[in-house]
């Protein structure tokens, strides 16, 4: 009797130790995901940042642009407000593809592609959009980390208990993934 309770209170205390390595391994995941979060926004406030000073530059080289000036603002602005990687994802999409149509002005106005503020916007942007790329992979790869423990046996039943919720992930339509490689190429890079 006496060795079966020795058994029984290894067992549990071993059961213990394992949820308690179960939980911190999620609780990591989690926390590595906010962090990759946090770098995602890092770059994106920086590239709302550069906006503006782009469409103020563009917009001195031609008027009948402006629609597609004023489509970047108000994607800007929407892009700003846009909650969470799912959200997020939609409006920098759409951010990003019109950046993409602002770029190609460079090559309808060649005054403005020699011009040495747009340039060096230009150059800042591609760097934005490099980060942003390197950010969104370590995002991403946490989020694949963190929906894995969840959805993986037997850390799901921990997961359930403790009420884990996967991330979203990052995602981003090509067009607006080469936006720094088509950088480049216009600015002969």
């Amino acid at each position: 009797m006496k060795w079966v309770l020795i058994a029984l209170g290894l067992v549990i205390v071993g059961d213990l130790l394992w949820l308690a390595w179960a939980y911190n391994r999620l609780v990591r995941a989690r926390n590595q995901m906010k962090e990759g979060w946090s770098g995602i926004e890092v770059q994106l406030k920086r590239r709302h940042d550069l906006v503006p000073a782009l469409v103020e530059c563009v917009r001195g080289y031609q008027q009948h642009e402006r629609e597609l000036l004023e489509a970047v603002t108000r994607e800007r602005r929407e892009a700003q407000a846009a909650v969470g990687a799912a959200q997020a994802g939609g409006a920098e999409t759409r951010l990003g593809h019109d950046l993409g149509k602002v770029v190609a002005l460079a090559e309808a106005y060649p005054d403005l592609k020699a011009d040495g503020q747009f340039r060096k916007l230009m150059a800042e942007l591609v760097e934005t959009e490099d980060q942003l790329q390197y950010a969104r992979r370590y995002y991403n790869g946490s989020v694949r980390e963190l929906n894995n423990l969840i959805e993986g046996f037997p850390s799901n039943l921990v997961a359930r208990s403790f009420r884990f919720t996967p991330g979203d992930f990052f995602e981003v339509e090509s067009a607006s993934e080469r936006l720094a490689v088509d950088l480049k190429d216009k600015l002969g890079g």
